[in-house]
């Protein structure tokens, strides 16, 4: 990445960006870190204007895409630009609001396109590791088998698996009740291996963490209260490490990315993968289908004799 040749900067916009770091941080409490990364682009921005003998002030649209332009050929990535922009239309709706600026040049300006990453999934013999890892012959062992086996047979967010209330779960018909994003409600089946193992821990391990209190939540922690996100992500690192797997690769919603991965790659219709993982957006549901080819590209290459 190429630097961008610019001026000193000026008093002007330096005191700009000073009043502006001083009123972003008692306005919204924004962490140290995050003043430093405004500062760090609204100077670099003021820095390259003073050599358009311009300012802060009297910059245009012209000028924004011109800078955009000159920093994506030193080779600054999208997602750079991206955060520049953002830190340019806080900068610019702040300073008109209080008065030090008339016109705010970001309105109607687009931020540049992000690519969209490729969910990670595990393959289908690191998955059955990962949930044969925890040690059934405790409660929290059972409990945790029950909450993989769950989480990958049925694709659930990791809010909706640690959320689950009694009255969601039908163990007799075999399917969950979610209330998703937006508060919208899908059945969700469970499958017969995630049923036994939510039913062993339903009558042997839930009774010893509840140590006889009414509790809503399905799965409990030692303390008999509902498990939370954090709770649940430090356990799915552990047993990865136990099955062997790179703590950079494991993940609680990399086992809801595996599931919709894995059911593809044996078949599954897209629509129906839509309703299961509780999508609102086919296209959303469609970036699996990208990680699902690529598995079977790889898969074609190792095991094809002309691959």
């Amino acid at each position: 990445m190429a630097e961008i040749e610019s001026p000193a900067l000026s008093d002007a916009d330096r005191r700009a960006i000073e009043l502006f770091v001083e009123h972003a941080w008692s306005e919204f409490g924004l962490a140290g870190n995050t003043l430093a990364s405004y500062r760090s682009d609204l100077v670099g921005f003021a820095r390259w204007l003073g050599g358009e003998r311009a300012t802060l002030a009297s910059a245009s649209r012209e000028l924004l895409y011109r800078y955009l332009a000159a920093r994506t050929a030193a080779k600054y990535t999208a997602r750079s630009n991206a955060r520049l922009m953002s830190t340019l239309r806080r900068y610019y709706k702040l300073m008109r609001r209080i008065g030090q600026l008339d016109v705010d040049p970001t309105q109607l300006l687009d931020s540049p396109k992000l690519p969209r990453a490729l969910p990670k999934a595990l393959s289908e013999s690191e998955v059955e590791g990962l949930i044969r890892a925890p040690d059934i012959a405790t409660a929290l062992g059972l409990r945790d088998r029950a909450m993989l086996e769950l989480l990958y047979a049925t694709g659930l967010r990791v809010s909706e698996l640690v959320g689950l209330r009694a009255d969601q779960v039908n163990l007799r018909q075999g399917v969950l009740r979610v209330s998703g994003k937006g508060g919208k409600d899908r059945l969700v089946p469970i499958g017969e291996e995630a049923q036994h193992w939510l039913e062993k821990y339903v009558a042997e391990a839930r009774p010893q963490l509840a140590r006889g209190r009414v509790a809503e939540a399905i799965f409990l922690s030692n303390r008999a209260a509902g498990m939370t996100r954090q709770m649940f992500w430090v356990m799915v690192k552990k047993h990865g490490l136990s099955a062997g797997i790179a703590s950079q690769r494991i993940s609680p919603h990399v086992l809801r990315h595996s599931f919709a991965t894995h059911l593809l790659n044996h078949g599954a219709d897209l629509r129906a993968l839509q309703l299961l993982l509780g999508h609102s957006s086919l296209s959303t549901t469609q970036i699996y289908t990208h990680v699902a080819r690529e598995g079977l590209k790889r898969l074609h290459a190792q095991h094809h004799p002309r691959g």
